[in-house]
């Protein structure tokens, strides 16, 4: 089978607006806030889909709603919409959910309930190792098998769940929230899927080559665009045509990153949406756009309370300064490369 064969089906567990009661994290120091699982599934679905989209496979998103959406209904989607494989994103707990401990790590499961039992376990496995072995996550912890899970047991397909890391861990808790962690995770996973398949998978490469998409265009690479908007902030149908809303979600995005908004997506815009090298940008007080909120983000991922706005204002300045101080950096509010390569690290001046 070639890769346009697949029509590889991808799903993020639980929903974020409002957020699944349950889901979260204990509370995090320095945030004083819980992270709601589906802030890590959501995006790593997201980035999963291009890079499948990518290496030409084709996608179905189950649960492309920002709210939850049942078991039973997204199974319900997969086998109507007749997906030859799915993986499911989700984020492990250990114990009460109430407070961290040292329980790390990444599993894939399948169901020994699913028609497809040898090939649900061969699709883990082959997860399970690109994840370990190309990815920032490197611990391990096995394949495992889980009951009474529908999209593993009622879908008709081969089926894998991917529990990236713990929510009671605390510093795999806060890299919930770190682009770096999210991409390498989703990208390996992506891996897994072409090796499965036995299809070449092919890297992000660089953006700015990728074709020119306009209104009025239908391609795979008007749905990786979708799902970058999407991924952006910028919501928009996922379906590969290059319709009126699509312009204006590219319009609005174009704005935001000091772009001409001619809702065409050609070299300039590609750059901004895949943000493949953020720290190439110099972001100071009145900055806004991707490589704004990729800052934000990453200064969460590090317990530095601001709001990902993607616009750099005060807060943002206060929370990078400080990030600046306790790393031993000069202090000035600025984002440059000495910054970017501390912010590149997995690990946080704030001891964990």
């Amino acid at each position: 089978m070639s890769a346009s064969d697949y029509l590889v089906g991808v799903n993020d567990e639980h929903g974020l607006k409002p957020p699944t009661e349950g889901k979260r994290t204990p509370v995090m120091p320095y945030l004083d806030r819980s992270i709601y699982e589906n802030e890590f599934n959501r995006p790593a679905k997201q980035l999963t889909a291009i890079a499948l989209l990518r290496s030409g496979c084709r996608v179905f998103d189950l649960h492309p709603e920002i709210s939850d959406v049942s078991v039973a209904t997204r199974v319900r989607r997969a086998n109507y919409a007749g997906v030859n494989l799915l993986v499911t994103f989700a984020y492990n707990a250990f114990g009460s959910g109430r407070s961290f401990n040292n329980v790390r790590g990444v599993l894939t499961y399948y169901s020994e309930q699913s028609r497809y039992v040898s090939a649900s376990k061969e699709l883990s496995e082959d997860l399970y190792m690109r994840i370990t072995e190309d990815s920032l996550q490197t611990t391990g912890r096995g394949v495992g098998t889980l009951t009474d899970v529908g999209v593993l047991r009622s879908v008709y397909c081969p089926s894998s769940l991917i529990e990236a890391g713990f929510m009671t861990n605390l510093r795999e808790a806060r890299l919930m929230l770190d682009p770096d962690w999210q991409k390498s995770i989703a990208y390996a996973a992506a891996e897994g899927v072409c090796e499965y398949a036995g299809v070449e998978y092919i890297g992000e490469g660089n953006p700015s080559s990728y074709p020119a998409v306009r209104q009025g265009n239908r391609s795979p690479y008007v749905e990786i665009a979708q799902y970058y908007l999407c991924l952006r902030g910028y919501p928009t149908a996922t379906d590969g045509i290059f319709g009126s809303a699509t312009k204006e979600s590219t319009a609005a995005f174009q704005r935001v990153n000091g772009l001409d908004a001619d809702g065409i997506i050609g070299r300039l815009t590609w750059t901004k949406l895949a943000l493949s090298s953020p720290s190439a940008y110099i972001l100071r007080t009145g900055s806004t756009g991707s490589a704004v909120s990729y800052l934000q983000y990453k200064l969460l991922s590090k317990l530095y309370p601001l709001e990902a706005d993607g616009i750099f204002g005060e807060e943002t300045e206060n929370a990078l300064a400080l990030f600046q101080t306790e790393s031993g950096l000069k202090p000035d509010g600025i984002a440059g490369p000495l910054t970017f390569a501390a912010l590149s690290s997995l690990s946080s001046p704030r001891n964990v």
